[in-house]
């Protein structure tokens, strides 16, 4: 089958032009593959286009219009992800603009299709006794309780996105102090974490126990399957849900209805917040690229916000001696109530 242009198009896209030119993460360009698979998935279906009979000329704003409202629809994604995948495709048609300039116009229509708008996110975390009661959960007598102390504790403390608690090994690990460890978030941009003595003391007990502070094993998974093999997302978020079910049968009014790595994140970020911690440093703490990112965690505090009204309500209505004065003062509020 000779190959159509879409088809030579979206391989060069994928794997020259955004890992080799726009040096892209691995884990973006596995998202806009995702995209693409879902995209061509649903021109299948809906126009009777074979992926491999697909042509450039076949693709126009209006289908990609009804692709993107499919997946509110059918696949009953949230706005946020049909952004996502609209991203996605912006790319692909901001790269055609320079490739295929012939259609430049149909490209700068679907480069047109705007953003839907989203509301606010709100944070969802959990207070440091939930932290602390679902730290209690793991049997610290079996080799995999160890694993799953190890990697939820370094979770929270670390503030880590899953896929850096993936992609961690060894070597990530500064072992002398100040104890540091070496994370790569998006972008595979690096930043340095501070680690608690406490903390290392249980990393080096789990790594003492798995052979992983041997020098052949710096570049191995820190946390693997049963295969030796690295954990995925998948694998990580069923063993957060593990304790925390065990965890709420206990209390269940520190957790909140849903519990994700996520939310492991934001947790140690809001404590962070709570204790006094400059925004910024947290910014840096987190990987942010801006501050403005990491201000809703100052949003989404109530307690924090609470304080802060009772202490102006408190000051506002605090009289001084001035203020006593000033009203015992006959002749100047003859005087005020004079102006005209």
């Amino acid at each position: 089958m000779k190959p159509t242009d879409f088809s030579k198009s979206l391989t060069d896209f994928l794997g020259l032009y955004l890992p080799g030119e726009k040096g892209v993460s691995p884990n973006t360009i596995a998202a806009y593959k995702d995209t693409f698979i879902l995209f061509l998935g649903f021109i299948n279906t809906k126009y009777s286009i074979d992926a491999g009979k697909l042509t450039l000329q076949s693709i126009n704003q209006q289908c990609v219009i009804t692709f993107l409202d499919w997946l509110e629809s059918e696949r009953r994604c949230s706005v946020s992800t049909r952004n996502a995948r609209m991203a996605a495709l912006h790319s692909f048609f901001r790269y055609l603009q320079y490739r295929h300039p012939v259609q430049m116009h149909e490209w700068q229509r679907i480069l047109s299709i705007p953003f839907k708008k989203t509301g606010k996110p709100t944070i969802s975390y959990i207070c440091i006794e939930g932290i602390k009661l679902l730290l209690t959960q793991p049997d610290q007598q079996s080799a995999k309780g160890q694993r799953d102390l190890a990697l939820l504790s370094l979770m929270y403390d670390s503030a880590a996105r899953v896929q850096e608690m993936i992609d961690l090994v060894p070597s990530s690990i500064g072992f002398n102090k100040p104890y540091t460890i070496k994370l790569f978030g998006k972008g595979s941009k690096g930043r340095i974490v501070p680690l608690m003595e406490n903390q290392v003391s249980l990393l080096k007990n789990y790594m003492t126990h798995n052979r992983l502070l041997e020098p052949y094993a710096a570049m191995h998974p820190l946390f693997s399957n049963g295969r030796h093999e690295k954990l995925t997302r998948m694998g990580i978020t069923l063993i957060l849900k593990k304790y925390v079910k065990k965890a709420v049968t206990i209390d269940p009014s520190l957790f909140p209805k849903t519990v994700t790595p996520h939310i492991i994140r934001h947790s140690k970020a809001m404590h962070l917040l709570q204790a006094g911690v400059n925004i910024v440093y947290i910014r840096d703490f987190l990987g942010h690229t801006s501050v403005s990112t990491t201000e809703i965690y100052a949003r989404a505090d109530s307690r924090m916000k609470r304080e802060a009204l009772e202490r102006a309500y408190v000051d506002v209505n605090q009289k001084s001696a001035e203020d006593a004065a000033w009203l015992k003062n006959a002749e100047l509020l003859e005087w005020l109530k004079g102006l005209k």
